[in-house]
This record gives structure tokens, C-alpha cells and sequence, in this order.
């Protein structure tokens, strides 16, 4: 059993009002975490029904009216309704909206929906002050070594850099230990089956059937006609991951319209594979203010896309892979701002947090000159500069972060 960071979040959210969402790309958990609730609240006495959608003779009755959720239900004097795959109603939104308004004293609803769902309008406007959202991720690192049952790790790791401002002290053997563990969640990333694969062989398999799929059900649930364009367009972001991407140069190297390129990347997004950074400006005429970069939720994804679990030190993409491990890092960190900072000149930084910290990620410090920088120092003098390497005894590395 994984326990999930949120799944205390969850918890704690039981005893309001509001419908509980869960939101997540696929395969990330949702499911594993309501039968979790279910269990514990069993326990507790407490009445609990789950439900899926993809019960085709339940689907059918509540698309048919809301109330027939009546004719399964156990009941209670506070019901609480796990739903799972909602977006395969009709009309979730209205569903959850009716439930809502004429049972909220009395009946508590938790649901795990797609990005299909998250993509509705509907979904937005009508469940106004009334839901709650909780985004479900791939295991981020603390997950991973909690699956790993290697939870002695878990009180080295509780204060990260963001929050100490200090580099982290390790004996020898600990960070040896915890750099081979964080290499394996790099290459092979968090979804939970890869986690728990038996040899790397299951692992890559594993991600093989993810990315072809259960990406398809993403494509088609979102209204994606041409599933090929999106794989080819997947390809080159896992390629091209940390570098500023054109997309109307997309929409011509696919032979697509510009209005689709950024559909396709919102749809990406939705879906929790792909994250976008924008350009860090403060009215810096020579900056870049329009091309984004993007980078991926899950490593491993990328690297099933790219066919490539080489060690970082043997990788041709050893830079942006660096990156897209760090902008990981952030993402799990909570971190409200990611951006990044580059000039006509082609000067550049690669992470600006919160516009209070930059982080410059490279793979030795030998690679790192702070005479480079002298442009974004100027400009930015309150604006900390720091350089993050893969592994160092010295300068800050991904370990002090994790």
C-alpha cells in the first residue's frame, strides 16, 4: 500500500460541504486512493458507497436522473458517495450540481474525474462554491521512497532548500544510497504500477502501455480526431523539453492550424503531461515575452517517449533532462510561480521561483560561470542567482531539494 501525500488533505476535507474533486492524468492513483477512504471509513462506521462509471448498468440509470443513485446506495444518516470516472456521465456537472443543492446536509461526494471533465466549461461554471479540487500527480520522490518502504528516509528529507535555505549534510553511505534511489525515479518516473515493477524490463513495458494506451483514452475523451498528430507532437516536446517552443513552427512541421497546435498542448496540459513555463519579464524591452517552454509531470513518460534510460552522465540530452528533473522538484515543492528568464541575446536562466529566487541547473559546476550572468545580475540585482548541480559535496544539488 502507497500512502499518497493528499490522502491526509482528503481527510481533513471530510467534514465540510464541498464535493471532493479528484483530478490526475491516468493510472496516477485516483481510484486506489477512494478505495483507501473506503476502507478507513468502514472502519469508522461511517456509511460509504463507491461507485464507478464505468459500470455501463449505473452509468446508464444516473444518466437516465440524478435521483436513481437512490436505487443503489446504502443508507445513512450522512452518506458519503465515493464516484469514480464521473466523466463518463452525460452531464457530470449537472449531476454533481443536483446531488449538491438538494442533498448537502446529507450526502458528501468525492469523485475522480479526467481531464476530459477538467476541460468542460461546464464543469467550471456550474460547480461554482461548491468543489474543492486536489490534483493527483505521478509519486513524487518522498512517495517513491515511502513505496520503497524505505521510510527511515522520509525525517532526512522533511526541510528542503526552499525552506532552509541551507545544503544539506549526509553521511557518505545515505547519499550514496539515496542518489542510486533517486536515479531509478528519474529513468522510470512515478506512476505507481512503474514504482512497483520487479526489474526495469516491467518498468519500461509498464510505460510502454501507459503512453500508447492509456493516452488514447485522454485523446479521445478530449475530442482529439487525429491521436497520430498528438503522439508526433509529443515526440517533439519530449525532445525539444526545456527549450522555447514556436508553435506556429509546430503547426507547420505538422502541417496542422495554429489553433490546433494550441489545442493540442491545452489538452496536454489538462491532462497533467505536460507543464508550461512562461518568460520571466519586468518590463525588459530585450526579454522574451511570448514563447514558453514546457517540460514533463512524469520523467519516466518522457523518457519512454525519447527510448532513452541511459544514465544522465551518458545522455545527449543530459541538459534538459537535468532541467525537467528540477522543474519536477518544483512542482512537488508547491512552488506557486515557475518561470524562466531569456533575452533576444540568447542570455538565459532557467528557473525563476516565485520572482524571489534563480536557480541555473547544470550538471557540474564546471560548467558554470558566473561571468555569464553578469546581464540578468545587472538587471536583477535583488534577484539571488544559484547554481544547482546533479550531485556535488559542495553546491547545491537535486538532493537538497528533494
Amino acid at each position: 500500500m502507497i500512502i499518497r501525500d493528499i490522502y491526509q488533505k482528503l481527510k481533513d476535507n471530510l467534514k465540510n460541504d464541498y464535493i471532493l474533486l479528484l483530478i490526475g492524468a491516468r493510472q496516477t492513483g485516483k481510484t486506489y486512493l477512494l478505495k483507501q477512504l473506503q476502507k478507513e471509513l468502514k472502519k469508522d462506521q461511517v456509511t460509504v458507497n463507491f461507485f464507478t462509471f464505468e459500470d455501463p448498468l449505473f452509468l446508464s440509470e444516473i444518466n437516465n436522473h440524478p435521483e436513481n443513485i437512490f436505487h443503489f446506495i446504502t443508507k445513512g444518516k450522512k452518506l458519503i458517495l465515493l464516484l469514480d470516472e464521473i466523466q463518463y456521465l452525460n452531464n457530470p456537472s449537472n449531476f454533481l450540481k443536483y446531488i449538491y443543492d438538494s442533498y448537502q446536509k446529507t450526502i458528501k461526494i468525492i469523485a475522480t474525474g479526467s481531464s476530459a471533465f477538467y476541460l468542460d466549461q461546464k464543469f467550471k461554471d456550474s460547480l461554482a462554491g461548491r468543489k474543492r479540487i486536489f490534483e493527483i500527480q505521478t509519486l513524487n520522490f518522498s512517495e517513491f521512497i515511502r513505496a520503497k518502504k524505505l521510510d527511515y528516509y522520509l525525517e532526512k528529507i522533511q526541510s528542503n532548500y526552499l525552506v532552509s535555505k541551507q545544503k544539506r549534510s549526509w553521511l557518505i553511505p545515505e547519499k550514496q544510497h539515496l542518489s542510486q534511489l533517486f536515479t531509478e525515479y528519474t529513468l522510470y518516473g512515478g506512476y505507481p504500477r512503474v514504482v512497483l515493477a520487479e526489474d526495469l524490463e516491467e518498468k519500461q513495458n509498464t510505460l510502454r502501455e501507459l503512453y500508447f494506451s492509456f493516452l488514447k483514452k485522454d485523446f479521445f475523451e478530449a475530442g482529439i480526431k487525429n491521436e497520430t498528430k498528438m503522439y508526433q507532437l509529443l515526440n517533439i516536446l519530449a525532445a525539444q523539453a526545456g527549450s522555447l517552443i514556436n508553435l506556429q513552427e509546430l503547426a507547420n512541421t505538422l502541417n496542422i492550424a495554429h489553433q490546433t497546435i494550441e489545442n493540442y498542448c491545452y489538452v496536454l496540459e489538462k491532462s497533467f503531461i505536460i507543464k508550461r513555463i512562461s518568460p520571466f519579464s519586468q518590463n525588459l524591452r530585450k526579454e522574451l515575452t511570448k514563447m514558453p517552454k514546457y517540460y514533463f509531470f512524469d520523467l519516466g513518460l518522457r523518457n519512454i517517449i525519447l527510448n532513452d534510460f541511459k544514465q544522465i552522465s551518458e545522455r545527449l540530452d543530459s541538459g534538459a533532462f537535468l532541467e525537467n528533473i528540477f522543474c519536477r522538484i518544483l512542482l512537488d515543492l508547491n512552488v506557486a510561480n515557475i518561470q524562466f528568464w531569456r533575452t533576444q541575446n540568447k542570455n538565459e536562466v532557467d528557473f525563476i521561483v516565485n520572482k524571489e529566487l534563480a536557480f541555473e541547473v547544470k550538471l557540474r559546476k564546471q560548467n558554470f560561470s558566473l561571468n555569464k550572468y553578469q546581464i540578468f545580475k545587472s538587471s536583477y540585482p535583488d534577484l539571488p542567482l544559484k547554481l544547482v548541480t546533479w550531485e556535488d559535496q559542495i553546491e547545491l544539488d537535486m538532493l537538497d531539494f528533494i
